[in-house]
């Protein structure tokens, strides 16, 4: 067994949503990737296509918020060669889909473990870096289409405008680390970052969007080893965004929800 292995028995205090568990294959890799999935049809599927050039790089667990559109059949995939289907049962959206597959990486002795949204927007290209950036000791990695090497294609103005003068400036004044792409969800987290007791991440107050962001906060903070790798974002030529965020009220309430990260509201009391 081994150290990884041997930390990451379940704490009783870890706060896990209801969930499911179909294990459609044995682990094979010391790395996972994390697909964050709720009702992608058919983008799931091409994702996951894309995806097998990569297969000798980690195992696939896909983090389901609950999809209803048919497009997490068992058969199809096992067929794409998806390991575990974890599927979410209770409360929570986003953040709590991370919480859930998080645990279970860490419960599975994983070394490392790469997260990625499952709408086909990110080049799975980037997947070998993202280990090979774990292997060397980063802790969070963040995927970003604007440093040298990353590819932004068809990013809506509004989005880009809202990351390079909002988003990002916040985050990274937050963490003491200039980040430059801080709504992408393409990043990496070592166990050693997410069992950390000042980081805490396995708390049901994270259950939206937070959990991504509130970890790029505290990880530099805490004197994590952190880096952004060049990835590509590719949003589609036609047809309706991918997204989960609903004007207004979504935009408000990730509004208050950053606030509330970057103003440490959510870091562990007392932990320091």
């Amino acid at each position: 067994m081994s150290g990884v292995e041997e930390l990451c028995v379940k704490p009783a205090t870890w706060e896990i949503p209801e969930h499911e568990v179909f294990e459609l294959k044995h682990r094979e890799k010391d790395y996972c990737l994390c697909i964050f999935v709720i009702n992608e049809g058919g983008r799931l599927l091409k994702q996951l296509d894309r995806l097998l050039p990569y297969s000798d790089d980690v195992d696939v667990i896909v983090a389901d918020g609950g999809s209803t559109d048919g497009s997490t059949n068992h058969r199809v995939l096992r067929e794409k060669n998806v390991r575990t289907l974890l599927v979410k049962t209770g409360l929570g959206k986003l953040s709590a889909q991370m919480r859930m597959a998080f645990a279970y990486a860490l419960e599975q002795g994983y070394q490392g473990i790469v997260a990625m949204d499952g709408n086909n927007k990110d080049d799975p290209a980037a997947v070998p870096s993202f280990v090979h950036g774990l292997r060397e000791g980063f802790d969070h990695i963040q995927g970003s289409r604007f440093v040298e090497g990353g590819r932004a294609i068809r990013t809506p103005p509004f989005r880009l405008l809202g990351i390079k003068l909002f988003h990002a400036p916040l985050i990274s004044a937050a963490a003491g680390f200039r980040y430059t792409d801080t709504t992408n969800g393409f990043r990496a987290y070592s166990p050693r970052l997410l069992l950390d007791d000042r980081v805490a991440p396995f708390r049901s107050i994270f259950t939206t969007y937070e959990l991504h962001w509130y970890l790029a906060i505290r990880a530099p903070r805490l004197g994590f080893s952190v880096t952004e790798l060049p990835v590509t974002r590719e949003y589609p030529a036609s047809g309706p965004t991918p997204t989960k965020v609903r004007f207004p009220g979504g935009h408000l309430h990730m509004l208050r929800k950053l606030m509330e990260v970057c103003f440490h509201r959510l870091d562990p009391h007392s932990r320091g």
